[in-house]
């Protein structure tokens, strides 16, 4: 099943919700809760997990959802070789 990382409004800032971590990053635009969100599912990717990032607009509505597929040939079992 795949981590699902999210984008969503927390008051007047932004979070960064995935099940991985206890409590949300927070800041204050959209865009650079974006560019977190993106940059952690690259990092899950890159050790061979699958995510699913979805975005939220300042109402709640879903804005979208795209899925991040693991690099080929990772095993999230084994760490990743340098």
């Amino acid at each position: 099943m795949p981590t699902v990382i999210s984008v969503a409004p927390e008051g007047d800032a932004w979070g960064v919700r995935c099940p991985e971590f206890e409590n949300p990053m927070i800041f204050k635009s959209g865009a650079r809760a974006e560019a977190a969100a993106r940059w952690l599912a690259q990092r899950f990717n890159r050790a061979g997990r699958t995510c699913v990032l979805e975005l939220r607009l300042r109402n709640g509505d879903l804005a979208g959802r795209f899925l991040c597929p693991a690099e080929p040939g990772q095993d999230p079992a084994q760490p990743r070789a340098a």
